[in-house]
């Protein structure tokens, strides 16, 4: 077996799962942020954070 084979298929599956990892876990985050944010806008009175952040966005 030529030594190129495992290490093509140690970069591929390297490459495909820690990349595939990372944005699975960028997007948890961003979706957790995402509900977040819904969930504090419908607060009969938001956070100061919140209206900091909507306040910047307007500006």
């Amino acid at each position: 077996m030529s030594p190129y084979l495992p290490t093509a298929i140690g970069f591929f599956l390297g490459f495909a799962f820690g990349v595939g990892c990372a944005l699975a876990v960028m997007y948890s985050i961003y979706m957790g942020g995402y509900r977040a944010a819904i969930r504090d806008s419908q607060l009969p009175n938001p956070p100061e954070r919140y209206l900091q952040a909507m306040q910047k966005h307007s500006s």
